[in-house]
């Protein structure tokens, strides 16, 4: 399994400190023109290793990853047709409705005063009639 770079980041910066406390005491100690002792040149190596271990992982991290395959799903039978219906039983035959007025087919204004008109003479022949009475 890989080493994810996150912890690599940490681990290089642990082995960068305690390979400057090593460098640092070295030099104080013993000077700056002396080679590298035993303990500060395996860190060294260590520092080297995880440095390649890192850009290993980002080159591998840039490749391309496998994707998932879409399942493939049988497809369904297909239903069987309804049988149809039984015809009901037989009822007594039903009349058709009437038909109702249409809209446009209102009285016209002269048929409404001619209507008014037949109304109020029907109205002072009865009031007549009942005066002579």
């Amino acid at each position: 399994m890989p080493i994810r770079s996150a912890s690599l980041n940490k681990q290089i910066q642990k082995n960068g400190a305690r390979l400057h406390l090593a460098m640092a005491s070295r030099i104080h100690s013993e000077g700056a023109d002396r080679p590298a002792s035993e303990h500060e040149q395996a860190l060294l190596d260590e520092r080297r290793f995880l440095k390649e271990a890192k850009t290993k992982r980002l080159q591998q991290a840039e490749l391309p990853k496998p994707k998932a395959a879409w399942p493939v799903k049988p497809p369904k039978p297909p239903k069987p047709p309804k049988a149809p219906k039984a015809p009901k039983a037989a009822q007594a035959a039903k009349e058709p409705k009437e038909a109702k007025a249409a809209k446009g087919h209102k009285p016209s204004r002269a048929d409404k005063l001619a209507k008014k008109a037949e109304n109020l003479d029907a109205a002072k022949k009865a009031a007549k009639k009942s005066a002579k009475t």
